[in-house]
């Protein structure tokens, strides 16, 4: 029997104009755009639908993501389709837990919105960085970095493309002794800050503060944790692995594998952009992977699926 995957991609996947076409065309989705906005005192409207000079300063990327990928979600699980597990990349895996029935959709919102603030004030602008490392293992870059301080994995994304993070002198540093040793390329990212380093385990301390006044209700459906690639089917551990996962490796491929490896053949990235398709390419071009980023992919989608 096929089993089905929701997925939903990071920060660096937002764009202008994303889910308008959800909020022009279906109330359940507007009803959520409307009431993100309420609830963070922001115009939600402007910032996801307008070109605008916020949209990619983290404060403001996470809520409005994490808004609009929730938002579609709402219109695909109204054609009758359904996860028999979800994961996110990093900030999606809030969308995750929220589709798994773990928190109220308004939680999460207001979740990522405190979390944007906490990572943009853990590190100072220019201390620290990150970049992406291509044409290497996991394996090979840990081998090179070992011993290095102020230099972690930020991301195990998918065969060939691994992210660095940390200080911005250490990750100079490694970027070029990972050159020397065979990496294709290796990236500076545009972001506001070391992303998954141990420079924002104060962040991840100060967000378990946060997750402790927010109400979790038991998954009707497991979620893939970052922190360890392993099904969550306790939402009492949820707390825990969202304050610690700030901190920590992303283990997306891992948690990739491991759906597979349970039966999962179909996966739907529901939101902006194909990112996580194209990792899926790298990890396992078998399965059957599905986009949902506009109005009109919905019904395509649910076509296929329940052919």
């Amino acid at each position: 029997m096929s089993k089905i995957a929701f997925i939903y991609p990071g920060q660096g996947a937002q764009k202008f104009g994303m889910g308008k076409d959800f909020y022009e065309n279906s109330q359940s989705a507007k009803a959520l755009f409307d009431r993100a906005g309420e609830l963070l005192q922001l115009d939600m409207k402007a910032l996801c639908f307008e070109e605008n000079d916020k949209l990619d300063i983290t404060e403001y990327t996470q809520a409005a993501l994490v808004t609009t990928c929730l938002a579609m979600t709402r219109v695909v699980k109204e054609q009758g389709i359904k996860p028999d597990v979800t994961a996110g990349l990093s900030l999606g895996e809030y969308c995750a837990i929220a589709t798994a029935g773990g928190m109220k959709e308004e939680d999460a919102i207001c979740l990522v919105r405190k979390r944007g603030i906490l990572m943009q004030e853990a590190v100072p602008a220019g201390v620290g960085s990150m970049a992406a490392v291509l044409g290497m293992t996991g394996e090979e870059i840990e081998k090179v970095i070992d011993g290095m301080d102020g230099i972690s994995i930020a991301n195990y994304n998918c065969p060939g493309q691994i992210v660095i993070t940390g200080l911005t002198e250490a990750v100079a540093d490694a970027s070029e002794k990972l050159t020397e040793a065979g990496a294709k390329r290796v990236i500076p990212l545009k972001v506001s800050g070391p992303f998954h380093s141990a420079m924002l385990t104060e962040a991840g301390t100060k967000l378990g503060e946060e997750l402790e006044q927010v109400t979790l209700f038991p998954l009707h459906t497991p979620y893939v944790t970052n922190v360890t690639a392993e099904y969550v089917t306790d939402i009492q551990q949820s707390k825990a692995l969202l304050a610690t996962q700030v901190a920590s490796s992303v283990r997306w491929e891992q948690s990739i594998r491991n759906m597979i490896a349970d039966g999962v053949d179909t996966f739907v990235e529901i939101g902006p952009g194909r990112t996580l398709a194209g990792f899926m390419k790298k990890i396992n071009k078998e399965v059957k992977m599905y986009n949902i980023e506009t109005f009109e992919d919905v019904s395509k989608v649910a076509e296929q699926i329940k052919v």
